[in-house]
């Protein structure tokens, strides 16, 4: 059917023909349907006429792909959208409910341990499908930017959606790749006005499916040279028929190193010391100058303590590709702030500045003449390549809107752009929100920091809410992340599920540790309670007992937190190269 369409009717449980479900484009004129079988999951083009008139018909908006569970395949769909605005006359929807159906009408033929499973698979599509991101457009590309597109080539247009498609933003893409891809943005539409002019200011942040995952599981890179967390943002403005975009990256520092949980509050980072670090940095920044032009690495990590030996390995790394294209800058974020002097990261603006101009930006006038083109890219990091990173990719930012402002007529020559009060609350509030989607996504909360970043100074405010989402995170990074790094690799096709009748990995026991010694420690300090709530006959009694309890409460404490990555949440079906 056609796929440009706004609406399908999605026909299932027909009385007459209850083996297929039947896909049908709802606009006037429209005959092609898409019919599935659910037996053979063989999938044909039919006609309108070929549906049945009893069939349970109900309206959907696209089609995520297919899934194959223990109980066979599952068709994902789209039930609800919603516009989130326009960009060059193409409407952008946000796709907001989904649903999961069953080719199988009924889960009788499994036993009790694989309807288990099957329901656990299900949660954990389920748990990437309601992470917030999934923005989808029928009639334009998504994953690719203004610059790309404008120097393709006339075959390139003439190919599919799904065919010319940055598969490094498609995040359905193993679902089925006969169906419309489905990038993971993050995108934010703002009109504004500054000196009575109208523009439209986007901001769109990509999200890549390659070595995806959560925050403390997937770090680095793979043997790919695809770095953890990488995401492209690309800052546009239209105005008057004229466009301009500024394109920045962040990822994980590209080489191999782990950080994985283990109770701690932080846990120490690890160098591989088996791996070719330098052929897998070099794949990775051969790819970014190919596709971005020249680099220039703005990484934010301490510069001592345990964030100290990967600042050290990445500059050495750099330095010893030898390579013109690849400029490398160290900026110790949070020696710089400390005491909330956040003014001083004017310092690493300032600094990079000239490069930046060298860079250069996007811009086409009104009459679609290319004016300039972006000749390479800022790659920003910290440890998670999210709090930090945001605050210095929106001053980037901000300084290149005020160039491009100027030169579109826009802004005069004397203005800045912090004085135009109603855009700088716009524009600040639309980066806390992109932190905040990127924060969700890798590491289960809001970014931190974002105080900063929506009204340009730090608050005490800001601090305790740090206090709170670090708080979450901890918990979500030990008790919860294994599950959520499991569902993405289901969702993403790195690991598949077959029909058989064997134990999946979800049947794999924990050790004895695991619920025998926080059993001891909760009774130990229960009773540790009560004998100070209940004193003995004597205070040496009660101390006594006090003391024994505690300690074993206490001795009980340190056996667990000494074997921390026992007790956390691990992923169960993830490739072993994630968990080193």
């Amino acid at each position: 059917p056609d796929l440009s369409t706004d609406y399908f009717n999605l026909t299932n449980r027909s009385p007459s023909n209850p083996e297929k479900f039947y896909i049908e484009a709802c606009d006037d004129g429209a005959d092609a349907v898409l019919a599935i079988d659910r037996v053979s999951n063989e999938m044909t083009l039919t006609g309108k006429k070929d549906v049945p008139p009893s069939a349970n018909t109900r309206p959907i908006c696209g089609i995520m792909g297919t899934v194959r569970l223990v109980a066979g395949m599952y068709l994902i769909v789209i039930t609800k959208k919603r516009n989130v605005g326009s960009l060059l006359g193409h409407a952008v929807w946000k796709a907001v409910d989904f649903d999961v159906i069953s080719y199988k009408k009924t889960v009788l033929h499994l036993t009790e341990d694989q309807t288990q499973d099957n329901k656990t698979f299900l949660s954990m599509i389920n748990n990437v499908l309601t992470t917030d991101g999934f923005y989808f457009c029928t009639d334009y590309d998504l994953t690719h930017t203004l610059q790309r597109l404008a120097n393709v080539s006339h075959d390139f247009q003439e190919m599919s959606l799904l065919e010319r498609a940055d598969q490094r933003f498609v995040w359905n893409g193993s679902l089925l790749r006969e169906f419309l891809a489905q990038p993971e943005v993050i995108i934010v539409m703002k009109p504004c006005r500054i000196n009575g002019k109208i523009f439209e200011w986007i901001l769109i942040s990509r999200r890549s499916c390659f070595r995806a995952g959560v925050r403390y599981y997937v770090r680095g890179i793979d043997s790919e040279g695809h770095a953890a967390n990488f995401v492209e943002t690309e800052q546009i403005v239209l105005y008057n028929g004229g466009r301009a975009s500024f394109v920045q990256t962040r990822g994980s520092m590209p080489f191999f190193w782990s950080q994985r949980p283990n109770l701690k509050y932080k846990p120490k980072p690890l160098i591989s010391k088996n791996t070719n670090h330098m052929d897998g940095i070099q794949r990775h920044f051969d790819s970014q100058v190919l596709i971005y032009g020249k680099q220039t690495i703005l990484n934010l990590v301490n510069q001592k303590g345990s964030e100290k030996p990967l600042e050290q390995a990445f500059a050495k790394m750099v330095s010893g590709m030898e390579n013109g294209m690849i400029k490398y800058v160290a900026f110790d974020f949070h020696k710089e702030c400390s005491r909330m002097r956040w003014d001083r990261l004017n310092i690493l603006v300032d600094n990079v500045a000239e490069t930046q101009d060298e860079y250069s930006c996007f811009l086409v006038d009104t009459e679609g003449k290319v004016l300039s083109q972006q000749k390479g890219t800022f790659r920003s990091n910290c440890m998670d390549c999210l709090d930090r990173t945001n605050v210095i990719q929106s001053m980037l930012a901000r300084r290149s809107i005020q160039s491009q402002l100027q030169r579109m007529g826009v802004l005069h020559v004397a203005q800045r752009i912090e004085e135009q009060a109603d855009f700088e609350k716009i524009y600040k509030n639309a980066w806390a929100d992109n932190a905040n989607a990127c924060a969700k996504q890798y590491a289960g909360t809001g970014a931190l920091k974002t105080d900063f970043t929506r009204t340009g100074k730090r608050t005490q405010m800001g601090l305790v809410m740090d206090g709170v989402n670090s708080a979450i995170r901890y918990y979500k990074n030990n008790f919860s992340d294994g599950f959520r790094q499991d569902s993405i690799d289901l969702f993403l096709g790195n690991y598949a599920v077959y029909e058989t009748d064997g134990p999946t990995p979800l049947r794999i026991q924990k050790d004895w540790k695991f619920l025998t010694l926080p059993i001891i420690m909760v009774v130990a300090f229960s009773m540790c309670v009560i004998c100070l709530l209940m004193a003995g006959d004597t205070w040496t009694e009660t101390l006594a007992y006090v003391l024994f309890w505690g300690t074993a409460a206490a001795v009980t404490a340190a056996v667990i937190v000494f074997n921390g990555r026992d007790f956390v949440d691990a992923p169960k079906l993830v490739q072993k190269e994630k968990m080193d």
